[in-house]
């Protein structure tokens, strides 16, 4: 596999500018997203230190998934693909601040299309997915680790201790607390 050039600052201009006159002449590769796009994309643009260049779609497709938005190999990514591209995002990132919006850009599609695809292939929301994915590893912490709830919560990504607390009982019957406690008596039996 080929390894991606660096980006020229005509390049890189060209990116940020949405410059469509350099469709076809090179690719861009995001190395954060794994989704590669023609210079006019017009998603947010990446750090230049996450780009790499490619001068034929060909090259790009060996090591990366072609843009949801600006389409560059002419055909549409399968929707499955795309969202598990959201979903290692979301994974990789959970305890940063996700909002819909972000995801969509991060991943080149709208936020409504993302919202809607996301549902048909995960059965449930964006949202949804990530609050169940915090909570699942807010669970693993609390049986594992002695940190406080807090701590737990701001791990994976709920700062807002009193919410954190509900959100967990809403979704496991139990508060923080009382989970751990009962698990600790679990592995005691």
């Amino acid at each position: 596999m080929q390894e991606p050039a660096p980006a020229t600052d005509e390049q890189w201009q060209a990116i940020l500018n949405n410059d469509a006159s350099y469709n076809g002449q090179f690719y861009y590769a995001v190395k954060s997203t794994g989704i590669f796009c023609y210079p006019s994309c017009k998603s947010k643009p990446p750090k230049r230190e996450n780009i790499g260049i490619y001068y034929s779609a060909e090259q790009a497709l060996t090591r990366y998934r072609p843009c949801k938005r600006c389409k560059p190999t002419g055909q549409r990514l399968p929707d499955e693909e795309w969202i598990a591209v959201v979903t290692e995002y979301i994974e990789r990132n959970y305890g940063e601040n996700l909002k819909l919006e972000h995801l969509a850009n991060i991943c080149h599609g709208t936020p409504y299309h993302l919202h809607r695809t996301f549902k048909k292939v995960k059965g449930m929301t964006p949202a949804a997915f990530i609050q169940q994915f915090r909570i699942d590893n807010a669970k693993d912490l609390l049986r594992r680790t002695d940190k406080t709830v807090a701590e737990v919560g701001e791990c994976v990504g709920l700062p807002n201790t009193p919410y954190f607390i509900t959100l967990f009982k809403k979704m496991t019957g139990y508060t923080p607390e009382s989970y751990r406690k009962r698990h600790k008596q679990h592995a005691n039996l």
